[in-house]
């Protein structure tokens, strides 16, 4: 039989590629495509559908908030889909059927997709009900594990309480994790985020500040439009030209500290002192 494929991602070039990649699949029958988490709820209230594939973040309703609209024992399972998953990888973990990591590549959907078909054969509808259910009130609660999100944000961005405790890596077809207070400084890099860690350095296809809303403002600190550093790291601050500074780290590595950020970074390291 075919597997009725909902899917729902506001960005048209990931959701043409998730299509080419479902049409791919001989047993693949897509049923609903959306734009916006409240299509999807609409849709998944009226059509019978075996799958979902959910953007976690779109801008009306993420989601999250499609799973809470729709109620838990009533949806499919769910495949998340997410450019950024450092606030609820946990979650998707324990609780969901899979997660994609974008850009999504022809072998890991493959994967992702085997995984599901293998489920809906021998798992039933109520079962997956009860982990979406779990899944959503461990977000909700904000007990998402160490990266976990404080707020699913239904129906509205997440309120944070919490900040991400380790960054995920994509390099060289896999993927692993870097915790954040390992992280000596990040860099801003056309559209990734170099991240250095000793000697180290990675790239996570972010904007730097994306990056900056999931740190702890007690560990980290913006000292130029291009620079997020890590304060522990810090050795002392050098005068420079025109009243900017050099931040010296203490593995000697010199980042210059523009005049906007100067005076809040002084009174951060004073108090710390």
């Amino acid at each position: 039989m075919p597997i009725r494929v909902l899917l729902a991602d506001d960005e048209p070039l990931a959701r043409r590629r998730l299509l080419r990649f479902l049409r791919a699949e001989t047993d693949a029958d897509v049923v609903a495509e959306c734009a916006s988490g409240t299509e999807a709820v609409r849709l998944l209230r009226t059509e019978p559908v075996d799958l979902a594939l959910l953007d976690v973040q779109m801008p009306d309703l993420d989601g999250f908030g499609v799973i809470a609209e729709v109620g838990a024992e009533r949806m499919p399972p769910v495949i998340f889909v997410t450019a950024y998953d450092a606030y609820a990888l946990r979650a998707f973990e324990v609780h969901a059927l899979d997660y994609l990591l974008k850009p999504v590549t022809a072998d890991r959907f493959r994967e992702a997709f085997t995984r599901a078909r293998d489920h809906l054969d021998r798992q039933s509808t109520a079962t997956m009900g009860r982990r979406l259910k779990a899944m959503l009130a461990t977000v909700l609660s904000g007990e998402g594990g160490d990266d976990g999100m404080a707020a699913a944000g239904v129906g509205g961005p997440p309120e944070r309480t919490r900040y991400a405790d380790r960054l995920t890596i994509k390099a060289n077809g896999r993927v692993f994790f870097v915790r954040v207070t390992d992280v000596d400084w990040f860099e801003a890099h056309g559209n990734y985020v170099r991240v250095h860690v000793g000697t180290t350095t990675h790239l996570i296809r972010e904007a730097l500040s994306v990056v900056e809303a999931s740190l702890s403002p007690d560990r980290f600190a913006r000292i130029h439009r291009s620079t997020i550093v890590n304060i522990d790291r810090i050795r002392e601050l050098q005068p420079w030209f025109a009243g900017d500074y050099i931040v010296l780290l203490k593995d000697g590595t010199q980042l210059k500290l523009s005049r906007t950020y100067r005076d809040q970074l002084q009174v951060r390291l004073h108090a710390l002192s």
